[in-house]
Order: structure tokens, then sequence, then C-alpha cells
């Protein structure tokens, strides 16, 4: 497979260690073309590192990768799930539910994909769109809701069902020729973990470090008040590690993990002079802040963005902007309508 910026989306299956293969099953969409599972050959059959989205192509994509290693579904004995966003739960739920293989997933990710199920697929108003309003983003939450209205009921979330067991902070993982070592890694979800493979140098880093993009902060259906604090925590407590192979969710794998945490932090350091110079030049709400600086590695006008990445925009200012607030360098202030204003 090519390392280069979209070869890597191909599909087929990638030798990335002993026992350890990359396969990258399709996305819908002309963003992220794919995500990676990550299969663990065991004495008892396959362990897989995420799981995909619950696309026909994506099932038929994994099948087929399998079958190169004389595998199949039913080899299947574990999935264990970084983080709770769809592209990586949700075909681990519903195949899991279906042949009984075993779901792990973070138990930090519990409050989400507890309202996840509970709502049955139902887009009923969330927590995440109350911190939109907020935000001043309240066209932004018009906008998404008649494109729902428009498009139908998505029941997708009838895939989903709640973990067999959820994963702590620190704890061992077992697979009878490789140990792993789960570490919480909170920021771009509350409850994202990454896997550490210390005795082969790997890290199986998910959604937390990505060699190409910068993660989206704080997207979940419960967002926290303090994902860019978490993530620049979890970012400097992976760095502690020694400079292992990063093995992640979207992108070709790298050899070394450093130099592009140090590359993310130093991101969001500059993003956060960016937003404070908004908020010093006048702009108040975080919706007003995602208006004035400039996004994706491309530095496009916000305008430009679809509505779902309007949404990830304001939700990350949001996170951006909460940083700044406990560094005491911006103070809020809510008004009567329940917006949230910001002065430096």
């Amino acid at each position: 497979m090519s390392d280069d910026r979209h070869g890597w989306s191909e599909p087929g299956v990638e030798q990335v260690a002993p026992n350890a293969f990359r396969i990258p099953l399709p996305l819908p969409g002309d963003g992220l073309r794919a995500v990676n599972v990550y299969a663990l050959t065991t004495p008892g059959g396959v362990t897989l590192i995420d799981g995909g989205w619950a696309l026909p192509e994506s099932q038929e994509t994994l099948e087929a990768a399998l079958g190169q290693l004389d595998l199949d579904l039913g080899s299947i004995e574990r999935f264990l799930v970084t983080h709770a966003h769809r592209d990586h739960y949700e075909l681990a739920s519903k195949l899991g539910h279906l042949l009984g293989a075993r779901v792990e997933l973070g138990i930090g990710e519990r409050g989400s994909l507890e309202s996840i199920v509970a709502r049955a697929g139902r887009h009923d108003d969330s927590p995440l769109n109350a911190r939109l309003r907020a935000a001043g983003a309240i066209e932004i939450v018009t906008e998404i809701e008649a494109a729902r209205a428009a498009g139908g009921d998505d029941r997708s979330e009838l895939h989903w069902h709640l973990p067999d067991a959820w994963l702590r902070d620190r704890q061992v993982v077992e697979l009878g020729n490789r140990t792993l070592e789960v570490l919480a890694t909170p920021g771009h979800t509350r409850g994202h973990v990454v896997f550490v493979d210390h005795a082969a140098g790997l890290v199986f880093s998910g959604d937390h470090l990505l060699p190409h993009i910068t993660p989206s902060i704080g997207f979940e259906t419960i967002p926290s008040d303090s994902a860019l604090t978490d993530y620049l925590a979890s970012l400097a407590m992976v760095r502690g590690l020694p400079d292992f192979a990063m093995l992640p969710a979207h992108g070709p794998s790298r050899p070394s993990m450093h130099a592009r945490i140090d590359e993310l932090i130093g991101h969001h350091e500059a993003r956060l002079k960016q937003m404070l110079a908004a908020v010093e030049a006048g702009a108040s709400t975080a919706f007003e802040v995602a208006r004035a600086v400039p996004w994706t590695r491309r530095e496009v006008d916000f305008r430009t963005l679809d509505v779902f990445n309007r949404m990830l925009a304001v939700n990350e200012t949001v996170a951006h902007l909460d940083e700044l607030g406990r560094r005491e360098l911006v103070a809020a202030s809510r008004d009567a309508d329940g917006v949230t204003h910001h002065a430096a």
C-alpha cells in the first residue's frame, strides 16, 4: 500500500507488525476516505481494534480482507474499540451482536453511548445542540434539523448496543500472543482510549494521533467542558512513552509518534493565539470567533465549509475558548438568551 495521503485508503491488507494487519474500510463522503481496522491474529482467531461504519460495503471489505488471512467473520473473537464514533463503533456493535464476539469500549464513553442507545436512532435535541445554541450558532442547529427532516428518519443507531465490557485506564488486555495496555486519552471524545503494545513498540492510536489531520475536539453526544484541556494533557501523557510506532485510525502508519505529538501541541497553541486575537478584535460568541479564523490545513473561510464541518468548527472553537478561560486570558458571561459571550 502507498504511504501517501490517499493510497493508504485503498482496499487490502498491510502487515504492520508480526500478527498485526491494517485493513482500511470505506467511509461515505469525500472527507475521511476510510477507517483503519487492525486485525490482531491470536491463537484462537482474531481480535479487531475498531470496527468501521455499518455499511454493506464496509462489511464486505472486512470479510474479503479477513479471507486473505485465511479467516472469516466467524473468526472474530473480540472488538477493542478506541471510541464511540460511528466509523469506529457501529460495525463492531452490529457484528458483535450478530456473531457473539465480545465488544469492549472505554468507560468514559458510557454516558454518550447510553444516550444513543436510549434514543434508538431518533435525533432528539441533545446537549450538543444546546452547546451550539449557547455558542450563538442557532443557524447551524436549524440547518442540521432541516436537513434531517428532509432526509427522513435515520435509524442507523439501531445497530448500536452497549458493549460487553467497559475498559478502564491502565487495564491490561491479554490476547494470548500479545499484551496490550489501555490508556485513557480523553479529548477527541471523553472516553477515547489507545492500546499500547509495549513489547512490540506499537501504539494503536485511534483518532488521538493522526498523521495528516488534526483530530476534532469534543465532538460527542454529551460534550465535555474541558475537551481541549484534556486533549493537551493526553498528548503530553502519550509523549512520555518511548517513541513507539503510530498506528492511526485514518492515514498510514508512522514509525515515530513523538514528532507528530509535538506538531499537534504546536497546532493547538497557534489556534489558541488566533482565537484570542479574534476576541481581542471584537468577536464575542464562539460562532463569531469561528467565522473570524481560517479552517483546515488549506486555511479556508468558515463560510465555505459544509454544515457538518461548520458544526465541528464551532464546537472546537468552544473548546479553545474554554481553555483560554482556564488560562485567564478571556472571561465568559451569558446573556438573557443563554448565549455565551467572551471578552479579553
